[in-house]
């Protein structure tokens, strides 16, 4: 068997992703951009909410006219109109004055303050007693408070959410220019692999692969295309692997770097157009036997057969390559501290990424690993992230704090 070679640590890997172009971009409405990529930074046009408005029901004052007011000693003010909700105020509001208004309401010219209604008292249809002072602003929000006209709101690669999307609906945004979401062709291969309706015989694996992979890549915004169960013959993964690259703009093949068959899988790249080697072994664990080719530009990766591993091989690496080329800069793993429940072991030379499952003792997150062996999807099932034991330290101990990477 032949040694790896050119094993590349994780930040070198990461660092290659600058060298693959991102996807083509298109214009849709907005209420299809849930999950899409932000092309080009976006700039107000105007103040947002472009008027200064109450956020309380009560009177709209100036603040001056209310300093000094308390239970014992209300300010006395002369109300001198209502203001409708979506109207401009008619009237003003000096010293000593005040103008009914309702929340989300306009503040007339001369008041620069709301007085809640709770705060109030009538006196008669034209006089209130205010028993509590306010300040400039309060219970305001100014008229740029939101967005100032030439702010950047966006940036580009942001991922739009309910809020972003919100954001641009009240700029007034019906369409918005996104990047398309990369195609990712997924290829499991093995003679061991038998499709997930079959009856596994002695020696043979149902392709579980398949489908986490699939729901991996969907979770990261991009589209899916599935090629099936290629034996380990050469001309069978070329053509297929050759078909993926055409119709994708990434191609995942789980199993070809197993100990066993990535020799094929390097031979299968050799052969496809335009096609260069980048890494053939990462210091990882689960997961050192891990391929990543540039074939025809395109990111082609030979990740380990067993389900765990390439699943923490495809959170650690190929996610941010998927982010990248979809034009996403956006995406990071979402991570949370904790300690650590029990000693872990690692060996020098590699990033150790352990299973762990969270739980709450005394009120404090702890991490509790879940061990076992690369090929058993329950200790994933189990597990609710992954802790990384750095590559120079030979493990952790019990209480240690850890960062959790959330699968979720």
């Amino acid at each position: 068997m032949k040694e790896f070679f050119n094993v590349a640590d994780i930040a070198t890997v990461l660092g290659m992703a600058v060298d693959f172009p991102t996807v083509a971009t298109e214009k849709i409405a907005l209420d299809e951009a849930l999950g899409r990529v932000l092309v080009v930074d976006f700039q107000a046009e105007d103040d947002l909410p472009g008027f200064d408005r109450s956020t309380m029901d009560g009177y709209a004052v100036c603040a001056t006219s209310t300093y000094g007011a308390g239970e014992s000693n209300p300010a006395y003010l002369t109300v001198t109109g209502t203001i409708g909700m979506g109207q401009t105020p008619a009237m003003t509001v000096s010293a000593g004055q005040a103008a009914r208004i309702s929340t989300g309401g306009m503040l007339p010219p001369g008041a620069d303050s709301v007085v809640m209604i709770e705060h109030t008292a009538p006196i008669d249809e034209q006089t209130i007693e205010v028993y509590r002072s306010v300040a400039p602003g309060q219970n305001v929000v100014a008229k740029d408070e939101d967005a100032a006209k030439g702010e950047i709101l966006l940036r580009a690669g942001t991922r739009l959410r309910a809020q972003e999307i919100g954001l641009l609906a009240a700029c007034g945004v019906a369409t918005v220019a996104v990047f398309m979401p990369p195609a990712v062709g997924i290829i499991s291969s093995g003679d061991e692999v038998v499709p997930i309706d079959a009856v596994p015989r002695s020696g043979q694996v149902r392709d579980v692969n398949s489908y986490t992979l699939a729901a991996q890549v969907r979770r990261c915004g991009a589209r899916v295309r599935t090629y099936g169960i290629v034996g380990d013959r050469f001309d069978d993964l070329l053509a297929t692997s050759q078909r993926a690259l055409a119709e994708n703009d990434m191609v995942l093949v789980s199993g070809g770097s197993s100990v066993g068959t990535r020799d094929l899988t390097v031979e299968v790249l050799a052969a496809l157009p335009q096609s260069r080697i980048l890494v053939h072994g990462v210091s990882i664990s689960p997961g050192k036997p891990t391929i990543l080719a540039q074939c025809a530009g395109k990111a082609f990766w030979g990740l380990p057969g067993h389900v765990t591993s390439a699943m923490v091989v495809f959170m650690v690496l190929v996610r941010p390559f998927i982010s990248h080329v979809g034009g996403c800069t956006s995406d990071v793993p979402v991570c949370v501290p904790a300690r650590l429940t029990r000693n872990v072991a690692s060996a020098q030379g590699r990033v150790d990424y352990v299973r762990v499952r969270l739980v709450v003792k005394d009120g404090q997150p702890w991490a509790e690993p879940i061990m076992g062996a690369s090929g058993l999807i329950r200790t994933m099932v189990a597990a609710d992230g992954l802790v990384a034991i750095h590559m120079n330290s030979e493990g952790v101990e019990q209480g240690d704090s850890v960062d959790v990477m959330l699968f979720a």
